[in-house]
């Protein structure tokens, strides 16, 4: 794919298989076709929005891709943490976050952990911020967990369980019986 503007014309054909063709080769057209392609998920018509997000998710692996040079995931990377931003739909937030998760490392811990307070984009940036590793996303998570008061607490307290984090004054709710009962263990 050439240029942006020509993925973003073949995107929006009205042939299925000129968007097809577009969004299978959008991996070329790196970071800078990010922005635009987040708009027509976000306005445009249902197959163009689905094509247009087809397209994005080929950008971030081919940014995430070995072989790419790094410069090229920075620049991805870059692009998706401005899609973060309170100006963007949620769905748009939420897409960029999974795609986050699947290339950024500490980059985008901060931002990431600031949607925490957001009642709409918690989970995902809970489970986002359990995908990427290093020790910076675990403190991240300690820091929400210290800070939320709420039942999301247990969601944040099995993040950082599945990162290896005891969290001892946080039972596993899969382990806290929910009924009481009247059997009893059998004698030997």
């Amino acid at each position: 794919m050439a240029t942006v503007d020509l993925l973003l014309e073949k995107i929006q054909s009205n042939d299925p298989v000129v968007r097809t063709d577009a969004w299978l080769s959008a991996g070329e057209a790196g970071a800078p076709a990010l922005k635009p392609l987040a708009a027509l998920t976000a306005e445009g018509e249902l197959e163009v929005g689905r094509a247009a997000q087809r397209a994005m998710w080929r950008i971030v692996r081919h940014a995430g891709n070995p072989a790419t040079a790094p410069e090229g995931r920075t620049q991805v990377v870059t692009e998706l943490l401005a899609l973060l931003g309170p100006g963007q739909p949620s769905g748009v937030r939420r897409e960029a976050l999974w795609m986050l998760s699947e290339i950024a490392g500490d980059e985008a811990v901060e931002p990431t952990a600031a949607l925490l307070t957001d009642q709409e984009l918690r989970e995902d940036a809970r489970m986002v911020l359990d995908r990427i590793p290093g020790q910076a996303s675990i403190a991240a998570l300690r820091a929400a967990l210290s800070r939320t008061s709420d039942d999301f607490r247990h969601n944040l307290a099995q993040s950082l369980r599945h990162r290896g984090v005891d969290v001892p004054d946080m039972p596993e709710r899969k382990l806290v019986p929910t009924k009481q009962t009247s059997v009893k263990a059998t004698e030997p």
